[in-house]
């Protein structure tokens, strides 16, 4: 993407913005809007804002997984698959059932 071609100033924003809303919409863009030559904003679509949005929300859940793991909050993997396993055993009226796929898996840990 080629950002000189989306930088517009306030004043073309003002008389074209439908136009502008259009093409945003379409090509899935942001334009810059700048005032007195400072870029000051951008305009993007909403699917784009919203898919931004969920990319944020997701980096932070890892930010604060890796916070987690570096300081030490982690439970061993074959804690949780067994808590899981358990919930699941509850729920279905069943106290488990020691098929073989409930062998142990490799010695890992989880964020907590």
């Amino acid at each position: 993407m080629r950002y000189s071609t989306q930088i517009k100033p306030i004043s073309y924003v003002k008389a074209h913005a439908a136009e502008l809303l259009d093409r945003i919409t379409q090509e899935r863009e942001p334009i810059i809007i700048t005032q007195n030559g400072e870029a000051r904003a951008v305009l993007v679509d909403v699917h784009s804002y919203e898919e931004s949005q969920e990319t944020m929300a997701l980096l932070q859940i890892l930010a604060i997984g890796g916070k987690e793991i570096a300081a030490g909050k982690t439970y061993p993997i074959e804690d949780v698959i067994a808590e899981i396993r358990g919930n699941r055993s509850a729920r279905n009226g069943k106290a488990g059932r020691g098929d073989a796929k409930d062998s142990a898996p490799a010695k890992t840990s989880v964020a907590r």
